[in-house]
């Protein structure tokens, strides 16, 4: 399964004449903010926090304005690289530190066709989420794939997140099923925005190594998944029944979806109805349970060296 990324530039950033850190207008008839606005002309010196650019990339820090453009904000040397690499990048911003620091991922991205812009230690503060931010912010093309493109040739192991609202459990579970080998990622019905900055960071640049799904309905998501002949296991603590029983007996060699809940309230009744099998993770000591990462990470992995070893038989 591959990911179908939309060209740079597939999407535009809205800059307006003159704008505030909160994108408000401005009046630009003074000749204190035309000398401002020279300054930030390309070629004039660093972005500021009043650029028009700087303040158009800061509105995708809101999911209602990266929907809108079809695009959001990557942070960091690490998920720049591999966004520079998935060929989805149209901008990036950095301070003139860390386009030194970086030079060879700056490089590769100038030679894809992105813009790249150099902004102040501010400017670049606002445009990140993090309390000390690393010198480059990435402005890239959203690249979901649709479900029916992600199950074309049958997927082997998937996950499948349905409801899970904390952007750093899901971004933790996307890099883990990339991880254990995982060709799509389904974040389904009220799930929280893969693009959202926290999942980003999370994920460890894993967004740009798996098909992502956003799939509004997940009973339907379900179905259409099990109608590809995977089995679509739901992960509970309060399954009937035992992982290690699956690996015994070989079911996890099969193509398998893992379904997976909220860690406050985990799957509703509807969606454990629609799975193959309801998974409990044994717990052989004396913790109470096991947090949503952990418990994702021991049912990919079961998955995963189960149909390795079939694949060496």
């Amino acid at each position: 399964m591959t990911q179908q990324h939309p060209r740079p530039g597939a999407g535009k950033i809205r800059s307006e004449e003159r704008s505030d850190e909160d994108g408000s207008r401005r009046s630009s008839g003074a000749s204190s903010e035309r000398g401002e606005r020279s300054k930030q002309r390309p070629g004039a010196g660093p972005y500021t926090v009043r650029t028009p650019r700087v303040v158009a990339a800061r509105r995708l820090q809101r999911r209602r304005e990266r929907d809108a453009a079809g695009l959001f904000l990557a942070e960091g040397p690490q998920a720049v690289r591999e966004a520079v690499t998935a060929a989805v990048v149209q901008e990036i911003f950095g301070t003139s530190h860390g386009l030194t620091r970086f030079a060879d991922v700056v490089g590769s991205a100038r030679e894809g066709g992105a813009r790249i812009s150099e902004v102040t230690d501010e400017a670049l503060a606002a445009l990140a989420e993090t309390v000390q931010p690393q010198g480059l912010v990435a402005v890239c093309a959203q690249h979901p794939v649709p479900l029916e493109k992600a199950l074309e040739g049958g997927p082997r192991l998937a996950a499948v997140l349905a409801g899970i609202r904390d952007p750093g459990n899901a971004g933790t579970v996307l890099r883990t099923a990339d991880a254990a080998g995982a060709g799509a990622v389904v974040f389904a019905g009220d799930a929280v925005d893969p693009y959202n900055g926290k999942c980003v960071r999370a994920s460890a640049g894993s967004l740009f190594h798996v098909d992502v799904v956003r799939s509004p309905d997940p009973v339907a998501a379900v179905e259409a998944i099990r109608g590809r002949g995977v089995a679509v296991l739901a992960a509970t603590g309060y399954g009937d029944t035992d992982l290690d029983d699956l690996a015994d007996t070989g079911r996890l060699a099969t193509p398998t979806a893992w379904l997976f809940g909220s860690e406050a309230h985990g799957l509703p009744a509807e969606l454990l109805a629609v799975a193959d099998a309801r998974v409990r993770v044994p717990i052989h000591g004396a913790a109470e349970s096991l947090n949503l990462a952990a418990a994702a990470a021991v049912c990919l992995y079961a998955s995963a060296r189960a149909q390795r070893a079939r694949g060496r038989a």
